[in-house]
C-alpha cells in the first residue's frame, strides 16, 4: 500500500491555551483504508483535520499528502467534509453541482445526480429551505462525489437520525476508490465500527493508539466500541 498521508512530530499551540492542542503527532495513512479518528471532545481531532486541510498552520512539525504540504496541490486530491454545515443557503443543489464541477476537476456530476435522485432531493429547491438532515446529506453528497485520493470527514453522522446514518455510511463506503483512503472522525463508534479498517485513538492532543480494528478485536477480545469505552473511561 502506498503512503497517502504522513504527519511528523506535529504540534499545534493556540495563543489562548497553555497546553498544546496537538503534541508530537506522528502517523501514516496508506491508500485503501478507512480510518477512524476517535477521541473525546477537546482531544484534538478537529485541529488535526484542519491542519491536514491547510486551514491551520502547525506550530512545528509537518503534514504531507502524497509528499506535498497542504496547499493547492494537496487540496486537488483531498475532499473535506467539515463538522458544521457550510453550504450557501441561497443556492440550489443544481447550482451547487455546477460550482463543484467548475472548482474541482475530479467532481463526478453523474455520481452526485444519482445520489440526489436516490434521496429525492429536489435540485431546484433552495438549500435554506431543506431540513437539517437533508442539508447534511447534501453536503456529504458533494464531498463524496469527488474522485479524491483522501476523504477527510469530520463528524459526518452527528446530528442525524439512525436511518440517515445508515444512508450516509453506505454512501461513504460505496463512493471511494481502492487507491483512496478515508479519515473519519466521530463519537458514534458503534455506528461506524463495521466499516473501519484502522483506528487512531487521541486524547489531550496525543496519540494513544494506532491499530487495525481486527487486531484490537483479536488482542482485546471485545468490540471496538467496548474497548474505546474502556480506554477513555473517566
Amino acid at each position: 500500500m502506498a503512503e497517502l498521508l504522513r504527519t511528523e512530530h506535529l504540534v499545534k499551540v493556540y495563543d489562548n491555551m497553555s497546553m498544546p492542542a496537538l503534541d508530537d503527532i506522528t502517523l501514516t495513512i496508506p491508500t485503501g483504508r478507512i480510518v477512524g479518528l476517535l477521541g473525546p471532545n477537546g482531544s484534538g481531532k478537529t485541529t488535526l483535520i484542519k491542519l491536514i486541510n491547510g486551514l491551520l498552520q502547525p506550530t512545528s512539525g509537518s503534514v504531507l499528502i502524497e509528499g506535498n504540504r497542504p496547499g493547492p496541490v494537496s487540496k486537488a486530491v483531498v475532499s473535506y467534509l467539515p463538522d458544521r454545515f457550510c453550504l450557501p443557503g441561497d443556492r440550489t443543489a443544481e447550482e451547487l453541482m455546477q460550482f463543484y464541477a467548475d472548482f474541482y476537476a475530479d467532481f463526478d456530476r453523474e455520481r452526485a445526480e444519482t445520489m440526489l435522485g436516490s434521496l429525492q432531493i429536489e435540485r431546484t429547491a433552495r438549500i435554506k429551505g431543506l431540513s437539517k438532515g437533508t442539508k447534511e446529506k447534501l453536503q456529504l453528497i458533494m464531498a463524496m462525489s469527488r474522485r479524491a485520493r483522501l476523504y477527510v470527514l469530520d463528524e459526518p453522522i452527528a446530528g442525524v437520525d439512525p436511518a440517515a446514518r445508515d444512508y450516509i455510511l453506505k454512501t461513504i463506503i460505496s463512493n471511494y476508490q481502492p487507491d483512496a483512503s478515508i479519515l473519519l472522525s466521530t463519537h458514534l463508534i458503534s455506528d461506524v465500527e463495521n466499516i473501519l479498517d484502522d483506528v487512531i485513538f487521541i486524547r489531550n492532543g496525543r496519540i494513544l493508539l494506532c491499530s487495525s480494528v481486527e487486531k484490537i478485536r483479536e488482542e482485546q477480545g471485545k468490540s471496538l466500541d467496548a474497548y474505546f469505552r474502556e480506554v477513555f473511561a473517566c
